[in-house]
């Protein structure tokens, strides 16, 4: 499970990445449970032809899903979801089955590495530089003061991944986000139920670049 991420600050480096219009506002430069970050997701209004609206668009929400149905908005431990039973879980079905897909950019992610013992910070991110897109799902909530924007990340086991087997407790299941090809965005934003499965999987070892104070601990 991932509960640090780095997100995306250039603005520049951001629209360019993910083919977005004008931005204005970014989130915090750290990204923990709770906070307000940037998810992209397809323009609502993307299909009526008009060449001034954008194919996808980006806003500030919670991260940390937060169900519709949520009488108080108050929600635990939604940062992350389940492959395997998104479908299922009633804090994420809804939002599952409506098609609500959208990309969480970041620089890199942040899980622990506990070879030594105890938990060191380890930083992984894509080897080539450029930003993650991490698939996710959004919601939308209506509270007293109006409508709050939420959204989660979807993982996989990774148990046999050559990074992420490396990382949490020895005893506890291993987890990674799903990190999404560039070519393959629109796909998870606007295709099919069948069209994105095949995206649901792990990210290759070779595409990514992982740091750990750990390694020089062991020497």
């Amino acid at each position: 499970m991932c509960s640090h991420y780095k997100p995306v600050t250039q603005v520049n480096h951001l629209r360019q990445a993910f083919e977005l219009g004008p931005l204005e506002h970014l989130g915090k430069p750290d990204m923990w449970p709770g906070y307000e970050g940037l998810f992209i997701r397809s323009h609502p209004h993307a299909e009526v032809g008009d060449e001034a609206v954008p194919a996808r668009e980006a806003l500030t929400g919670h991260w940390g899903l937060i169900p519709h149905w949520s009488k108080d908005g108050k929600v635990k431990g939604t940062f992350n979801a389940r492959s395997e039973t998104i479908a299922e879980k009633p804090t994420f079905r809804d939002a599952w089955k409506k098609g609500q897909r959208c990309i969480i950019p970041a620089l890199s992610v942040f899980e622990p590495d506990w070879r030594t013992g105890k938990a060191v910070a380890a930083e992984v991110s894509r080897a080539d530089g450029t930003p993650m897109g991490i698939a996710g799902i959004w919601s939308a909530w209506r509270s007293p003061a109006g409508w709050i924007e939420s959204y989660t990340m979807l993982t996989v086991n990774a148990d046999d991944h050559a990074v992420f087997k490396l990382l949490h407790k020895p005893q506890d299941e291993k987890r990674m986000v799903v990190i999404l090809n560039p070519d393959s965005y629109e796909t998870w934003l606007r295709g099919s139920l069948s069209d994105i499965t095949p995206l649901i999987r792990q990210c290759p070892a070779e595409v990514l670049q992982f740091q750990s104070q750990v390694a020089k601990q062991l020497l």
